[in-house]
């Protein structure tokens, strides 16, 4: 770091849903620190999150990672966290992928140059869609009451009741979404041997919390929960029709504490990939998740049945965090009912303003 001027932070996503909440964590807990939300405010709903930033002492910087003059014109910083991303799974389904690949990619790659320009440490927010997804589908997966579950005492090479770990085997497709998630780790890693640049990369599942601009494709958790509270169409895709498939979710504040941790001990961490998730404790089912968000709006509504199953759909996602959190300590803390009654609450006291996004 810099002795002759507080430590910089720079988000780049930093007005999107979590390089918001993390930049404003960040200078919550780092009051000296200057701290700068990099974005293109491309995704409808980012513009709301300016007002935050700025009332939260965070500088916002409008700017795209796929141009690095950019990045260039940010100067000088210690730290980046990057959460940029076209984050749908299905993006270049149907149409171009040039959009998804240059973001998510060249984005990277251009992060990673200012980084080493300025000999600034990095996080990277990567993803459970890393993983690919026939080695996902072919699990052996029975019906429960409410959800998929491994049948009793099946585990293998990655997987087990505990969840998907690291050592999960890599062969097969996994989305161009996944695809340059995982093109952009390896890139990581090249920089660290090379350029010595220290890096730690976190595969995450679903993220939720407030502020979230939930969609279909992408914040699935706060859709559910809006669509109950303000109405709205909302069905059961793929696998049946039933919402019996499974995915953990992690609150974004349980994640900056991982990140405090790992920030704080980059020399420990440096090359490290972790699977970062809610874990079996935090898991759910949409049929689940619609009983949570139908007792919380104290009504139920009509949920579709559309039994086919997209390409990049998968039946079950836990993750297991065994190694961060025998490596860090780390755990996470919120619990679905906790993080259900907090969407509820931000969703009806910001409704004015939420309403037209999330309907």
């Amino acid at each position: 770091m810099n002795a002759t001027r507080p430590c910089r932070i720079v988000v780049t996503g930093g007005a999107g849903f979590v390089g918001s909440n993390l930049a404003l964590l960040f200078k919550r807990d780092q009051p000296e620190a200057e701290v700068v939300a990099f974005d293109n405010l491309r995704r409808r709903g980012s513009e709301l999150a300016l007002e935050r930033l700025r009332a939260g002492g965070v500088r916002f910087a409008h700017g795209d990672v796929r141009n690095p003059e950019d990045l260039e014109e940010l100067g000088a910083f210690d730290l980046l966290l990057e959460c940029s991303a076209e984050p749908s799974v299905h993006a270049g389904y149907g149409g171009s992928p040039a959009y998804v690949i240059n973001t998510n990619l060249v984005g990277t790659v251009n992060c990673l140059e200012a980084a080493r320009r300025h000999g600034a440490d990095m996080v990277f927010l990567s993803t459970s869609r890393v993983y690919p997804i026939d080695p996902l589908r072919r699990l052996p997966l029975e019906r429960g009451a409410t959800r998929l579950v491994l049948s009793d005492g099946a585990a293998g090479p990655g997987w087990s009741a505990a969840g998907i770990a690291t050592d999960f085997p890599m062969p097969g497709s996994r989305s161009i979404y996944g695809a340059t998630k995982l093109a952009s780790e390896l890139m990581i890693e090249e920089y660290g041997a090379m350029y010595g640049l220290r890096a730690v990369i976190n595969r995450c599942g679903v993220l939720t919390g407030p502020w979230q601009m939930g969609k279909v494709d992408q914040g699935v958790v706060v859709l559910w929960a809006a669509r109950h509270l303000y109405g709205g169409t909302l069905s059961y895709s793929g696998f049946g029709g039933e919402g019996l498939q499974v995915r953990d979710m992690l609150h974004v504040a349980d994640l900056y504490d991982l990140l405090t941790v790992q920030v704080a001990g980059m020399d420990r961490f440096k090359g490290r990939v972790f699977n970062v998730g809610g874990g079996p404790e935090v898991s759910v089912s949409l049929a689940e998740l619609t009983a949570l968000c139908a007792e919380r709006a104290g009504r139920g509504i009509p949920i579709a049945a559309s039994p086919e199953t997209r390409a990049a759909d998968i039946p079950w996602y836990v993750t297991d965090n065994a190694d961060v959190t025998q490596a860090t300590g780390w755990r996470p803390r919120r619990m679905p009912g906790a993080i259900m009654d907090e969407l509820f609450g931000w969703l009806d006291a910001n409704r004015r303003i939420l309403e037209p996004i999330l309907l």
